[in-house]
């Protein structure tokens, strides 16, 4: 009997966010910086790339330093009028998923108003059990721990029991220390310590199911 609960990542694993979406995101946060903060283009890039270096994300430097309002950035920041041109799918996603035994979760860094729409576009959105993004974590994004175990008592899930499903090895590195099985989405040869099992896309996860008992 199948006993493990999957937890799975949204961007880049669930669907592939490299060609449109993450340029876009990145487009939308420069242009929330230079309108909120004054900021030129290149200023902009640059306090990012320094937030995203000490905090692991640009929300947080700006909550820390100039006292942002998170709902109010990540509206501003995750709107896509044109979702369904811009998403990056694998046709046989669906029926994949469902062939996968024991309840799902998906679990994102990114607002829940995006999520849940990535999710309905994806014609997916059926066959998970609870959405849990970064407001869910009180905005402590993965790799924090906080999230991971947040998640679980909400959901009434153990750790040991779960199986994490993700292209970030930072994120499969905090889920390995709580005892979960991992999963790493990735074309790149090899693999550390912390991963379980490596696919290079979701398709090949039914014939992992022994691995990850």
């Amino acid at each position: 009997m199948w006993r493990r609960a999957w937890i799975f990542d949204l961007d880049n694993t669930l669907h592939d966010a490299r060609p449109h979406i993450f340029p876009h995101i990145n487009r939308a946060m420069n242009a929330y910086l230079r309108a909120h903060l004054g900021l030129e283009e290149g200023a902009a890039t640059e306090l990012r790339r320094r937030y995203w270096k000490r905090y692991g994300a640009t929300l947080l430097g700006l909550m820390r330093h100039h006292a942002a309002d998170p709902r109010h950035f990540l509206w501003h920041t995750h709107q896509f009028p044109e979702l369904e041109r811009m998403l990056v799918r694998e046709p046989r996603l669906r029926a994949t998923l469902a062939r996968l035994p024991g309840r799902k979760f998906v679990f994102s860094n990114s607002p829940v108003h995006y999520s849940r729409a990535v999710l309905r576009t994806l014609g997916i959105a059926d066959l998970f059990d609870d959405v849990f993004s970064i407001e869910h974590t009180r905005y402590r994004p993965k790799p924090d721990s906080y999230g991971f175990l947040r998640l679980c008592r909400v959901n009434h899930l153990r750790p040991q029991r779960c199986i994490m499903v993700e292209d970030s090895l930072d994120n499969l590195r905090t889920a390995g220390r709580l005892g979960m099985k991992t999963v790493w989405v990735t074309a790149t040869a090899g693999a550390p310590a912390c991963v379980d099992v490596k696919v290079a896309n979701l398709m090949q996860l039914p014939r992992m199911l022994a691995y990850l008992q």
